[in-house]
């Protein structure tokens, strides 16, 4: 699926993760990493990678932030170019999907995945759980409800 993505985003010089970023910055207008890094559902290796090359091709910007110690992001003019040009190849993606799976099949996928989304920040949020000896380890979905 990423894969489809990048291909469509191509011309745009951004990738779907990228996108994503650009996307979140411009409906906040600014964010820090942990802000995004939840909102997302990106591990903060790839995240700060991503982030280093927004800023490198100046589409993003750190913005001051009442607690130094947090990196606020926003978008600059360059990058709301850039996601503007971006966004009609993005619902090219999304279309061929669409009509590749069809509109029942995307929607349970959607569900399916927020699901999985939520199991992810939960435990994210709390850790990861102990085995106590002689327990096997369940899937998620046994924890999940």
């Amino acid at each position: 699926m990423t894969q489809l993505y990048d291909e469509v985003l191509r011309p745009s010089g951004l990738r779907v993760t990228q996108f994503n970023i650009l996307a979140t910055l411009a409906r906040l207008g600014e964010a820090n990493l942990r802000q995004l890094e939840s909102m997302l559902a990106i591990d903060q290796t790839t995240l700060t990678r991503s982030l280093k090359l927004l800023e490198r091709d100046r589409v993003i910007k750190r913005v001051p932030h009442r607690d130094g110690r947090i990196k606020a992001m926003k978008l600059t003019s360059k990058g709301r170019r850039a996601l503007a040009a971006a966004r009609p190849l993005w619902a090219r993606a999304q279309r061929k999907v669409l009509g590749e799976l069809g509109t029942t099949a995307w929607t349970d996928a959607e569900r399916r995945l927020a699901h999985l989304l939520r199991i992810a920040v939960t435990k994210r949020i709390q850790g990861p759980r102990r085995i106590e000896p002689g327990l096997q380890a369940r899937p998620a979905s046994v924890y999940a409800a």
